[in-house]
């Protein structure tokens, strides 16, 4: 991709979703945008490197993908793979303590990485003449981590540390904890990423080395790098530094849990301290991210809680005033994916009443018609978000892992906008009628240990 057609991605985006949403008739509405033309080897030793070659800027995005997230943790050992993106910022063989930091940050780039339900991931953004030193550094760490007791120790406390400030302190921090504990019956989604102190506390340093053996391998990772540099270059280096990492002895350990139907509505009460508002929790089993009906799904969530001109804030907080604030999302779990929703009540009114407008909202959308000025600023917004990230190189790299991790290949990537794009409001009213309004709800209310504080009634 050129450097002035990449200059000229916003404006061409623009341009292609105007004139798509101007002829909404047609079936089909094209998206004009240049593909990102990813490049992908496969080493001898099963890393997957994914290349995008972009001289816009001189700089290079550098990230490493691995297939291993919170549903991965051992039985009575979560947070394990949340404890993990910390360790692997310690020391290796020959690398310091946060190194990291002095090799981008120093530099004038930066480092970041993340844990999810199925994924760990490292970012790195440098100057483009900085890319053979974070390669070097990204294999030092995969095959060379020093994963001692003290290393052990330091970032477990982090990590619980964590805990009490993301989970135990905030008043709503146990509703979300609560919401994902009770929306699986048997899946390890079940379990938060973060972790619990319990079962922190009872990792052994055996543990910790046996998860990092069985995980962090080069078969089970992708090399991401996106901007400015030479591909036989690119190759040289990687060859080199990840290339001669041995092949990885056995298959890796995988879920086999399989999330079943569920048989009936279910109804859970949680009660919390310091709660200032009850709060209603819903959702629903949903397709996992590389299915069909996916990108209507995200259309649906847009339209009933994206931005205050959404059909459930202006329902529920304007105009019958009985929610602080409402969201509904999507969850994209490789595994299977999740539909959840979360109303904070507004002061005095009955979570009754508040789940009856919330859903009236959900039936309404799903059985009248839906406006297209409606439906089209609504994937606008949608279409919009996905691009801005891409205006980076660090946000290109990121499309090409989730790509990869999320439908097995990185040019799902170039998918996504035309998938988004071709949605009906046909499309939406018949997923909210299979997904949502024919499918079996968690109902979740989250309550004040002591009602009376609150002022609401149920």
């Amino acid at each position: 991709m050129s450097m002035n057609t990449m200059r000229r991605l916003s404006s061409v985006l623009a341009a292609a979703v105007l004139a798509a949403l101007a002829g909404a008739a047609r079936a089909e509405p094209a998206l004009n945008i240049p593909p990102l033309d990813v490049r992908e080897r496969v080493l001898a030793n099963g890393l997957t490197v994914l290349s995008l070659e972009d001289h816009a800027s001189p700089t290079t995005a550098i990230q490493v993908w691995y297939r291993v997230g919170a549903k991965d943790d051992p039985q009575g050992r979560s947070g394990f793979a949340h404890l993990f993106e910390h360790l692997m910022f310690k020391r290796t063989k020959n690398l310091v303590d946060e190194q990291f930091d002095r090799m981008t940050e120093d530099v004038g780039g930066a480092n970041n990485a993340s844990t999810g339900d199925d994924v760990t991931n490292y970012l790195n953004v440098v100057p483009s003449n900085h890319l053979e030193r974070l390669l070097w550094a990204e294999a030092e760490r995969l095959s060379n981590l020093t994963v001692d007791e003290g290393n052990f120790k330091s970032e477990r406390a982090v990590v619980q540390e964590e805990f009490r400030t993301s989970v135990l302190t905030p008043p709503y921090g146990r509703f979300e904890y609560a919401m994902q504990q009770n929306s699986w019956a048997v899946h390890p989604y079940q379990r938060s990423t973060i972790g619990s102190i319990e079962d922190l506390d009872a990792a052994t340093l055996d543990d910790v080395r046996a998860f990092h053996r069985d995980y962090y391998r080069t078969d089970n990772a992708a090399l991401v790098v996106t901007g400015d540099f030479d591909p036989q270059q690119l190759d040289a280096w990687v060859d080199h530094y990840f290339g001669k990492l041995p092949k990885p002895a056995g298959t890796i350990k995988r879920v086999t849990a399989v999330e079943p139907e569920r048989m009936a509505d279910r109804r859970v009460t949680v009660r919390a301290p310091n709660v200032p508002l009850p709060a209603l929790g819903f959702s629903w089993l949903a397709p996992p991210p590389n299915d069909a009906d996916v990108p209507a799904l995200k259309l649906a969530a847009s339209l009933l809680s994206d931005g205050e001109s959404s059909r459930l804030h202006q329902a529920l907080v304007y105009r019958l005033q009985v929610a602080q604030q409402v969201d509904v999302t999507y969850l994209d779990n490789v595994d299977r994916g999740l539909v959840m929703a979360s109303v904070v009540a507004a002061s005095g009114q009955p979570l009754a009443k508040i789940e009856t407008a919330f859903l009236n909202e959900i039936d309404r959308l799903a059985n009248r018609p839906i406006p297209a000025a409606e439906l089209d600023k609504a994937r606008t917004v949608l279409l919009t978000r996905l691009l801005t990230q891409r205006e980076t190189v660090e946000g290109r790299a990121y499309a090409i892992g989730e790509a990869w991790l999320q439908a097995g290949s990185a040019k799902a990537a170039n998918t996504s906008l035309t998938a988004l794009l071709a949605v009906t409001a046909a499309d939406v009213q018949r997923v909210l009628k299979q997904q949502i309004l024919g499918h079996r709800r968690l109902t979740l209310e989250y309550l004040d240990e002591a009602p009376a504080s609150t002022g609401a009634a149920k």
